[in-house]
This record gives structure tokens, C-alpha cells and sequence, in this order.
């Protein structure tokens, strides 16, 4: 185990400059700063009732596609990411998880800003009470040539074309990330 130190202040940072699309955005993001300054441990797997995670939303290249995964435990469709691990800040997390959770090698941010936040629960398990994630989510973008790997965290992982995401799901959080990247890749054209 590494004794890397994650940074606190950068999180904090990126939550303030975080832009929001509405009053939903904002509770989510004023909750999750209230969250984060409130505990030394919010990033702790181990804290509960609960911590922060990372999550990627990865778009292929022609920003066309999205790459979801069925989660093995919550058994829906979402997007990739999970627990703060050795992650020296929440980026390094999101790809770090994009990249187990999908075995591809070529996963690149759009941008490191803070794409979206989301607040859910976890339900109880053998090994943990019910829990909140403050899931803080980045663009991503990957070849969806490349052939991807499902791991244990997954029943599958499909690449589906941005409007036949909700085939898959009607998670309103998943749908708003849709939203979201039709706004983000209009303006980086």
C-alpha cells in the first residue's frame, strides 16, 4: 500500500470552480462541499455514512457513443468509477477505476474539470450499512476500436450510441450526463 495523500485542497478547488446547470446541479454541489469540508475522512472508503468516489463517462473519439457498464452489485447500467484507493486526487481515481473497470489503455480526460456530481445511496450489504457516494464524474474519451475487458465489477460493458442510452437505463443522473455532453462537445467544436 502506497502512503500517497490525497489532495484535499484540489477536490475543494474544483468543487468551487464547478459550474452548474441548474438548481438540482447546485444542491448537489453545495451538499457535496458541505460534505467534503465536514470531515477529514470523506474520501475514506471506510468513512461512513459515506465518502466521496470517482466516476468516468467515457465518449468515444467522434463523441458518438458512451461506454457503460452493467455493475455486478447494483445490477443497472452507469457509468464507470468507484472507491478512492492510493489516488493522490479525484482525476487520478476516475482513471484509475475507467481503466480496471474497462481494461482499455487509451482512456484521455476531455477535460479535468468536473463534469458532473451525483449523490446516491448504496444499499446495505454483509459488509457495510446502507451508505451515500458523493460521486464526483469527469469526460473521458477512448477508442471504442479498442477492445475493452469486463471485470468483476461488471456482468457487461457496451458501448451504445448517445440516444439509445436509455434502453439500457432511466437513472435521471445517467440521462442528465447525456445532456451534459451534448452541451460540452457542442462547444468544444
Amino acid at each position: 500500500m502506497s502512503n500517497q495523500i490525497f489532495n484535499a485542497a484540489s477536490l475543494l478547488g474544483d468543487l468551487e470552480s464547478y459550474t452548474v446547470i441548474d438548481e438540482h446541479d447546485s444542491v448537489l454541489k453545495e451538499s457535496t462541499l458541505e460534505f467534503v469540508k465536514s470531515t477529514p475522512e470523506f474520501y475514506k472508503r471506510s468513512h461512513l455514512p459515506g465518502h466521496v468516489t470517482g466516476s468516468a463517462w467515457i465518449i468515444d473519439r467522434r463523441k458518438r457513443l458512451v461506454l457503460l457498464t452493467h455493475h455486478a452489485k447494483l445490477n443497472r447500467w452507469m457509468q464507470l468509477g468507484g472507491h478512492v484507493e492510493d489516488d493522490a486526487d479525484i482525476q487520478s481515481a476516475a482513471l484509475r477505476e475507467a481503466r480496471e473497470e474497462s481494461g482499455l489503455n487509451r482512456v484521455e480526460f476531455v477535460s479535468r474539470k468536473i463534469f458532473d456530481i451525483d449523490i446516491h445511496e448504496i444499499p446495505k450489504t454483509p459488509k457495510a450499512p446502507a451508505h451515500l457516494h458523493y460521486d464526483i464524474r469527469f469526460l473521458l474519451d477512448a477508442d471504442s476500436t479498442e477492445p475493452f475487458r469486463i471485470s468483476s465489477e461488471s456482468n457487461s460493458l457496451v458501448w451504445s450510441s448517445l440516444e439509445n442510452v436509455h434502453l439500457f437505463t432511466n437513472e435521471l443522473s445517467v440521462l442528465r450526463m447525456i445532456e451534459k455532453t451534448t452541451i460540452q462537445t457542442a462547444s468544444l467544436s
